[in-house]
């Protein structure tokens, strides 16, 4: 019997390169979005394996619990859960749309952490290995002024994700979190970020999945991809969290 994947926001961006990372090495796959209509295509791509797609829009409340239900009522048991689907909004706090803020929060964090509480019992009760990536964010180390919410969720996912991965230590699961800095996806043009400094030298989104992906299977508990991504997020441990939050906010002007 093949293992399964289930994997949040799998229809662009890194949630669609590490479907076919987990295809290619032969896992089942169950795939959470809201677009049913690619989440079909991305199906029929896939006729060797069994692919089950559950439309769900993950930034409404109690969502997290109903995938779970749908889960266990078609019989099937994840060895790797990919919480990947997330978002962020560039602007004053006070000058963006508070639900959509909200939504955010709900989407990044609350049904991570939902979806990571109903699977993980019988993750731990599995006789193999089993795995949870979280997608965090180079955000995840320092204040971010312009996008606040947005870094405040990444630092959270995070935060959640090394403890969880201690609490976890001599278990069969491991948690790994990917902190990639910009990325070409979706993202940019959602949270208005494409013109901004920040993304004047983004990394492909194939890479930063294949570095998630091969470091999730080594069990490690973080990556943060790329050379400068990884220069900065260590800098920014040691820098006047003011300071920190200084350069965060010049990175977000437009280039």
């Amino acid at each position: 019997m093949n293992k399964t994947a289930l994997i949040t926001g799998a229809t662009s961006g890194l949630g669609y390169d590490f479907v076919g990372m987990f295809a290619q090495d032969g896992f089942d796959l169950v795939l959470v979005a809201r677009n049913q209509a690619k989440m079909e295509e991305i199906k029929s791509q896939y006729p060797h394996l069994n692919v089950t797609i559950i439309t769900k829009d993950l930034s409404m409340p109690n969502a997290a619990k109903e995938v779970y239900e749908e889960v266990k009522s078609a019989g099937i048991t994840i060895d790797t859960l990919v919480n990947n689907a997330g978002f962020g909004l560039m602007g004053n706090f006070d000058d963006l749309d508070i639900q959509k803020q909200s939504e955010m929060i709900q989407l990044n964090n609350t049904a991570l952490t939902e979806l990571t509480y109903y699977f993980l019992p019988e993750m731990k009760g599995s006789s193999h290995k089993a795995r949870i990536l979280n997608v965090a964010s180079t955000a995840a180390f320092q204040p971010g002024p312009m996008m606040a919410v947005y870094y405040a969720t990444k630092a959270y996912v995070l935060s959640f994700s090394e403890a969880l991965a201690e609490e976890l230590a001599g278990t069969n699961v491991t948690v790994t979190t990917l902190c990639p800095g910009a990325t070409k996806t979706n993202f940019a043009s959602v949270a208005n970020v494409a013109k901004t400094k920040m993304f004047s030298g983004a990394m492909s989104s194939h890479e930063v999945a294949k570095q998630g992906y091969q470091a999730l299977m080594a069990g490690k508990r973080v990556v943060i991809t790329g050379g400068t991504n990884k220069v900065g997020a260590y800098a920014a441990k040691f820098l006047p969290r003011s300071l920190a939050a200084k350069i965060a906010k010049y990175v977000a002007q437009e280039a």
